[in-house]
């Protein structure tokens, strides 16, 4: 079991099922949320202020990341996730969840390191049984 997974998704319907899914599979114990990547870098950015005092957040270990979203999207999100300023969590693996998988997505994926699979919509939990053979 992870210790804390982050789901970022502009869609409060999405968020609710990662969390009942997530929660059921007991594939986490903390489940955080954010509504798009600047708001998921401020997490990071709070992790970063807060390292030392645990009782604020925990380091996730796992990202499912949605790419369409208002604000920032998931590729603008992996392109500063990616930078020298985050590399303390470069041991933070992501998962794309996209409702459609264009190959051409797919393909763009594969430049950034911590992305470890693509997958599609809605998360199950045969999904998360697969994914634990990859963490």
């Amino acid at each position: 079991m992870l210790e804390t997974v982050l789901c970022i998704d502009d869609d409060p319907i999405t968020l609710m099922l990662c969390k009942m899914v997530i929660t059921k599979a007991s594939f986490s114990n903390e489940i955080a949320t954010a509504k798009n990547g600047e708001e998921a870098l401020k997490y990071f950015n709070a992790l970063n202020q807060t390292n030392s005092n645990s009782e604020f957040k925990k380091q996730p270990q796992l990202i499912f990341l949605d790419l369409n979203m208002p604000v920032m999207g998931g590729w603008d999100f992996l392109d500063s996730f990616s930078t020298a300023e985050y590399s303390d969590y470069n041991d933070t693996k992501v998962i794309i969840l996209s409702s459609t998988i264009d190959p051409e997505d797919l393909e763009k994926s594969k430049k950034y390191p911590m992305v470890i699979d693509f997958l599609s919509k809605p998360i199950s939990k045969e999904m998360l049984e697969y994914l634990k053979d990859k963490i």
